[in-house]
């Protein structure tokens, strides 16, 4: 008798369901704050730090800062020092997908050699410049694509992503409206 060799994409889905369970139990400890703060350098260009968020109860912190960088590109007549903030979005859309994918194929036994996903926000930049008041200032669509090599049927690689896909957090707040309140002062 042949055994399969133990699936390992380096997610420990035990400590993550065992936090579920026990979140399910405390349910105000999983009420979290993620928290962001941006400081404008010059033009159109800033500096974003995440360190701090709130979670389980209480104050939580990173094991270290970590720095995103936002700017406009030269076609915008600025000076392209980073990525756009629409990128960002994008980006943080791919990573948290991805990462549902290692998570879920882990919990279903799946090995992973491979996962790339690539993300597309269709844009119509008229609205934002306010060239044109009838387009909206978001994506008009965002598209994401993911070539993945693992041992699973294409059926199963497809309930990965759409687990995925149903468990994001960056997903549904694309997907779904948010209440976003902005004060000054």
């Amino acid at each position: 008798m042949t055994t399969s060799p133990a699936v390992d994409n380096n997610v420990n889905t035990e400590a993550l369901l065992q936090a579920r369970d026990a979140l399910k139990e405390a349910p105000e400890a999983a009420e979290f704050v993620w928290k962001v703060t941006s400081e404008w350098e010059d033009g159109t260009y800033s500096r974003q730090t995440i360190e701090h968020f709130s979670g389980l109860g209480g104050p939580q912190q990173h094991k270290q800062a970590f720095t995103l960088e936002g700017d406009h590109p030269e076609v915008f007549a600025s000076e392209d020092r980073g990525p756009t903030p629409v990128e960002t979005v994008l980006a943080g859309l791919a990573g948290c997908l991805t990462a549902g994918v290692a998570a879920v194929a882990q919990n279903r036994g799946i090995q992973l050699r491979s996962v790339r996903a690539t993300v597309e926000g269709n844009h119509n930049v008229l609205g934002i410049l306010g060239g044109d008041p009838e387009v909206r200032n978001g994506f008009n669509d965002v598209s994401v694509h993911f070539d993945i090599d693992a041992d699973a049927s294409e059926e199963d690689i497809a309930a990965l992503v759409a687990q995925s896909q149903k468990r994001s957090a960056v997903f549904d707040a694309l997907a779904n409206p948010t209440n976003i309140n902005v004060s000054v002062g």
